[in-house]
């Protein structure tokens, strides 16, 4: 059986204005560095960066 630990939980933050958009999991074993993506902040109203972080509010 496969272990219950494998994954966790973070937030995507906006890099321009540093709010918190988005929540996701990962596999921490399979893909150990941090994520970022372009997704879309509704603060912003346009695609920017976002950068993982280990945070939720």
């Amino acid at each position: 059986m496969a272990k219950k630990d494998q994954r966790e939980l973070f937030a995507f933050a906006c890099t321009v204005c540093k709010n918190q958009n988005y929540i996701s999991a990962r596999n921490k074993v399979n893909t150990p560095e941090k994520i970022s993506l372009k997704k879309y902040c509704r603060h912003c109203k346009k695609h920017t960066l976002h950068k993982e972080t280990s945070k939720l509010d």
